[in-house]
């Protein structure tokens, strides 16, 4: 399994956006997470200064958003998405695109669930449960708890 360290994860980042401007191959990989850094506007700055934020600590209690987190969400659902794992992810996903009228948007409300239950497991020391994700999911939609 892939685990990467934070600094390995957040030099992805970086190496990904300095080959795309360097007009390098990319990998699969770093294609997806090229799309998703396009669509990150606010983070391009960061990224062309990676001497000044590989080491940076974002702390959320001071109303910190970490971008890595941020962008590492986005590619993990993007990964899910395209397996449809866990199972009914993509169907959840697409009417959340409805609903919202755009698939931003709607990555958006995912990664609140996904986070949601990251969180849950960090806090009771659980695995990552799917009925959380889901049941924040389907709050989201307004349909009932399966």
């Amino acid at each position: 399994m892939f685990n990467p360290t934070r600094d390995q994860a957040r030099q992805f980042f970086f190496d990904t956006w300095r080959k795309y401007h360097a007009q390098q191959p990319l990998t699969d990989l770093e294609k997806i997470t090229l799309t998703i850094l396009a669509e990150h506007p606010e983070y391009h700055a960061l990224l062309d200064q990676p001497e000044r934020y590989v080491d940076r600590d974002y702390a959320p209690e001071h109303g910190d958003i970490n971008p890595f987190l941020h962008l590492s969400m986005h590619l993990a659902i993007q990964e899910q998405l395209s397996i449809d794992q866990p199972v009914g992810i993509r169907d959840l996903y697409r009417q959340l695109c409805v609903q919202k009228q755009d698939e931003h948007a709607a990555l958006h409300e995912v990664m609140d669930c996904l986070g949601e239950m990251i969180w849950h497991a960090q806090r009771y020391q659980t695995q990552p449960d799917p009925a959380i994700y889901f049941a924040c999911l389907r709050g989201k939609l307004g349909l009932p708890e399966a």
